[in-house]
């Protein structure tokens, strides 16, 4: 490519793609592409205002818990007033943190019955998310939930519901549709970068038995200490004790959802951002018990196939989902955005495009059925291709392979945080509300309902329900 044709792409890419544009490093020298990749680093500027300050309570103070509390109390204006968890140990450990003059609870109630506390943080077991969502609204807070938004597909429609007519903003906590990787994605795939959009192919691969789940279980757990009896009230079941079923509970289908509920439904939500989708139509899913064989009953080995309609929003595609707890990779996070010519690979909020493209003249020669025939019809075959198709025409066109990095330091969970305080402030819709939420969370749990019953489950993305 001429210095002034290289500089003209550069310049026009720029202003298209709102990127600052910087010298290529040499970790892009080896790529297969002829061209060297050009790396550029994401152009963003949040804007955090604290016109109102905005009190929140915390619903369960596990891993999610403080991961969450710590990203909100980031944005400014943002004051905690209380801490719910079963677990003195919790408890304890939040005061520390926080003062001892934090007010703590072991009864969710309590909190939503504080008039000083304006939203609420529901960071529990799945199997507590609707109920704890549907008592939050009904006493006026808002609500940041989690993913996923219910335990039960048939949950959907009532929190929705109560969504809408409480007028409060809720959401759901699948922080990486507020990512500005996922939004150079979703605009490069809509300006047709990669041509027509036909597969998504999506991995989020762990190698440790903290990524399988196996967290460490306090010396002091009882059936008193964790109030087990509370904790299980929700599943209308007897449940005997078992310490695992607290603090492994994504692990057990009585109160978690596994890797549907806790990975697929990542992968599900930034697909459905980036493409701007409502959902598949049809979903199968199989899995195994591959390694921690730890009493679990969900697999920890799980793929899932989804196919989605053709739409105005974008064209039919099939979405496949990964997730291997004991992944020789050591553990592997991506998703591909394939079209007709080329793919985006999203890994983290770090977005890499490569382009292949066929050229304009059909397959003729080579690796062909062309050779097979007499040399008389060989030779006619060619002259009539010589005449029809043009050399430039025959040749396959090539685009630069660009890399799109995230700044130092950027955090989208604080993003997304931003994103639901300043809804609650300024009444601007919330990015991923209890509709979204309920859209990426019922084809996640339908790859459970297709694991245990062996069939694939049709789906309704529009009316948000079964079909028969």
């Amino acid at each position: 490519m001429k210095n002034d044709s290289a500089s003209s792409r550069r310049k026009f890419l720029q202003q298209i793609g709102a990127t600052s544009l910087v010298a290529a490093s040499s970790p892009f020298a080896s790529l297969a592409a002829q061209q060297k990749a050009e790396e550029r680093i994401l152009t963003y500027d949040r804007r955090i205002t604290a016109n109102d300050k905005v009190r929140i309570g915390v619903i369960g103070f596990g891993v999610q818990g403080h991961y969450d509390l710590a990203s909100a109390l980031k944005v400014p204006g943002v004051e905690l007033a209380g801490i719910c968890d079963l677990y003195p140990g919790r408890l304890e450990n939040a005061k520390e943190l926080y003062g001892n003059d934090l007010f703590v609870t072991r009864d969710y109630r309590e909190l939503l019955n504080k008039s000083d506390i304006d939203a609420i943080l529901i960071c529990t077991t799945d199997v507590w998310h609707a109920k704890m969502t549907l008592d939050a609204l009904a006493k006026g807070k808002h609500v940041y939930c989690e993913k996923p938004m219910i335990y039960k597909i048939s949950e959907g429609h009532p929190v929705v519901a109560a969504a809408k007519k409480s007028g409060k903003v809720v959401q759901i906590g699948s922080q990486r549709v507020s990512s500005i990787g996922l939004a150079k994605a979703k605009e490069l795939l809509a300006s047709g970068e990669i041509g027509k959009l036909n597969m998504v192919n999506s991995v989020n691969d762990r190698q440790s038995s903290i990524g399988a789940w196996e967290y460490t279980i306090p010396k002091d757990a009882s059936p008193e200490t964790l109030d087990w009896d509370k904790f299980i009230s929700i599943t209308g079941k007897k449940i005997p004790y078992d310490p695992k079923k607290f603090f492994w509970w994504r692990a057990f289908k009585e109160v978690g959802t596994g890797v549907a509920g806790d990975l697929f439904i990542h992968l599900l939500s930034g697909t459905h951002f980036m493409t701007n989708s409502k959902g598949p139509e049809a979903i199968v899913s199989t899995g195994q018990f591959s390694y921690w064989k730890d009493g679990r009953d969900l697999p920890d080995v799980m793929s899932g196939v989804m196919q989605y309609p053709d739409t105005p929003e974008h064209p039919a595609f099939q979405l496949t989902l990964q997730v291997n707890f004991i992944s020789g990779t050591g553990g592997q996070e991506l998703t591909r955005l394939i079209g007709s010519e080329g793919i985006i690979d999203v890994r983290g909020n770090t977005i890499t495009v490569k382009h292949s493209i066929m050229p304009e003249a059909p397959g003729f020669g080579g690796y062909d059925s062309l050779f097979t025939f007499s040399k008389a019809m060989r030779e006619e075959m060619q002259k009539d291709f010589d005449a029809k198709w043009t050399p430039e025409q025959r040749k396959k066109k090539t685009k630069e392979d660009i890399v799109y990095n995230p700044p130092a330091g950027y955090n989208e969970h604080v993003d997304h945080f931003t994103n639901f305080f300043d809804s609650i402030r300024t009444g601007k819709v919330v990015i991923e509300d209890a509709t979204f939420g309920f859209r990426a969370a019922a084809p996640a749990l339908a790859c459970n309902e297709s694991l245990l019953t062996k069939k694939i489950i049709k789906w309704d993305p529009v009316a948000m329900k079964l079909k028969v």
